[in-house]
């Protein structure tokens, strides 16, 4: 997918980036985000992890103190944090991947190695207008999941080699987990009895299977739907190897997406942290509600989301 870019016309006068100092290892830190973002007149909140700190209410406050692009440096958790107060306020919002897998930056097309770098979009930049995706009040921007995909992202091994180890890590979680019943119903499909669901803002790439690459776009529009029943681990192993997905429902849908269980709350992984959502869980996508300021010059311009207008 090709993009034309094209300058911001308008600045920001009060940007204001939320800082996750311990996100990524202290990616921040080593590169030096906060004094390079107080270089180009951004207001730096440093996020104290001795202290309980609502960042949505943080970033609220900031926004009735006159802030006028919001921003964060750290993992995708965080960034869709914001990202929804961001979206409600209709801000621009900036994504610093300082986090340690930033799937969102990755699709954004932006510098994962330097994240220093996504600060040139103060400077230089492009606005896209990006899905943001619901499960029930709260926000993802890239996945929310159930069952055994939950339990998955929260592996250390996953969150170390991430699609390296799927094919080995998947294949054992679907055959150990245990966990309440669910049931999946969108559109016009009823999944009944899986043992791992994923709901992505955006389909994931057809010959991902496990919902740990990439997706081609951010703003169409649909929710992406994985759902896996338990084989034997050699057999899941086989078929995700052979690009065969028999055991896995796929769908793209612009319809929501409602989970059901047998419990009155489920626990899920939200952009890879671990949270409790009341049942049943409806996920919705709210198409283009989010204005990301990305630089015009980054690695991945020419395979990101369209620029608004773009076909």
């Amino acid at each position: 997918m090709t993009e034309e870019a094209s300058r911001l016309t308008t600045g920001v006068r009060r940007p204001y980036l939320i800082v996750n100092p311990r996100s990524g290892g202290g990616k921040a830190r080593r590169f030096r985000i906060a004094e390079r973002a107080r270089a180009l007149g951004a207001q730096v909140f440093l996020i104290d992890h001795s202290l309980t700190q609502d960042l949505a209410t943080v970033a609220r406050r900031a926004v009735e103190d006159g802030a006028d692009l919001l921003g964060v440096a750290g993992g995708d958790g965080t960034q869709a944090l914001v990202a929804e107060v961001a979206a409600e306020s209709d801000l621009p919002f900036l994504v610093v991947p300082a986090g340690t897998r930033n799937h969102f930056a990755m699709d954004l097309g932006l510098d994962r190695a330097d994240p220093s770098a996504a600060l040139e979009a103060l400077r230089d930049g492009v606005e896209l207008r990006v899905d943001l995706g619901y499960a029930g009040v709260r926000v993802f921007v890239n996945n929310v999941s159930f069952g055994a995909y939950a339990a998955l992202v929260q592996d250390p091994a996953y969150r170390q080699d991430k699609l390296g180890t799927a094919v080995r890590i998947l294949p054992e979680f679907l055959a150990r987990h245990e966990g309440p019943e669910l049931m999946v119903h969108a559109g016009p499909l009823t999944v009944h009895g899986p043992d791992a669901v994923l709901v992505s803002n955006n389909p994931y790439q057809v010959d991902d299977f496990a919902g740990l690459g990439r997706r081609a776009h951010l703003d169409s529009g649909l929710l992406g739907v994985l759902a896996a029943r338990a084989e034997t681990p050699a057999e899941t192993a086989a078929r995700l190897r052979s690009g065969q997905p028999h055991g896995l429902t796929r769908l793209a849908t612009p319809d929501d997406v409602v989970v059901y269980a047998d419990v009155p709350a489920l626990t899920a992984g939200l952009d890879g942290e671990a949270v409790s959502l009341p049942t049943p869980v409806r996920c919705l996508i709210s198409p283009r509600a989010l204005r990301v300021w990305v630089p015009r010059h980054r690695p991945g311009a020419g395979t990101s989301v369209r620029l608004p207008g773009r076909p």
